[in-house]
């Protein structure tokens, strides 16, 4: 059988460890994209690094096996849906990040809804939910062919495939998921006279207590329990007494 292939790196990492506008780009994609990590987008860059460097070479070069093999770095291109059948092969070097990213597993998902969100979607795949191809794809990061697109759903066997599954994306028609403010009835302003108020204070101070009032009041006082007298110990007594001979 031989020796199994070597495992080699897939990405390369920033030349430099802190650029602002590298590391802020790079919070958005992975916000975005519902990233795990900033490694996905490396290799994702890297792979576009790859098929960029491919064309410079085979464009300095001149024969038929030059020719040949940008026929197949197009097709290739063409394949993943990077670029158009009418567009040139030097549009190669105006592809961005983002571009690659659209093609991936989880993008494609999400964007076919088949989930609420892009977290979501990259749940459906790890937990072998999606089909792609006509076969099991368990990778988000997978890179989906223009001809595998419109394959990608769910297994027959996986309990999503069924439409009234609760977790299944349902479209919310216009108009029903807004909610109406109610509006807010506003107070009437009631005017307020100073000197009524003053007087139907004064006047509540001034009636009498009804006598049922009185009575539980001298009830209460009565229940109260009364303050004893300290009682002073018979040697507390005699060095009071002896204090107030001396006093005298």
């Amino acid at each position: 059988m031989g020796d199994p292939k070597k495992i080699r790196k897939k990405y390369s990492t920033p030349t430099h460890p802190w650029q602002k506008d590298r590391i802020e780009e790079e919070i958005a994609l992975k916000k975005e994209y519902g990233l795990k990590n900033k490694r996905e987008i490396w290799v994702v860059a890297s792979k576009l690094n790859k098929f960029k460097d491919q064309f410079k070479t085979l464009n300095a070069q001149t024969g038929t096996q030059a020719e040949k093999e940008k026929e197949q770095l197009k097709d290739k291109l063409l394949s993943l849906g990077l670029i158009k059948t009418d567009s040139p092969l030097g549009v190669v070097l105006g592809l961005d990040t983002k571009d690659l990213m659209e093609r991936r597993l989880q993008t494609i998902v999400f964007r076919k809804n088949l989930a609420r969100s892009i977290n979501q979607a990259r749940q459906f795949i790890v937990h072998r939910h999606i089909i792609a191809g006509g076969k099991k794809v368990t990778s988000p990061s997978y890179i989906v062919k223009v001809g595998e697109e419109n394959q990608v759903s769910f297994v027959q066997t996986s309990t999503l495939s069924d439409p009234s599954h609760p977790e299944r994306y349902e479209e919310v028609p216009k108009g029903r998921g807004v909610k109406k403010k109610k509006e807010e009835k506003k107070k009437e302003e009631v005017p307020v006279d100073e000197e009524e108020i003053v007087k139907e204070i004064d006047s509540k101070k001034e009636e009498p207590k009804d006598p049922e009032v009185k009575q539980t009041e001298e009830s209460k006082e009565e229940s109260a329990p009364k303050k004893r007298k300290k009682l002073l110990s018979p040697r507390r007594k005699k060095v009071k007494n002896k204090n107030e001979t001396i006093n005298n």
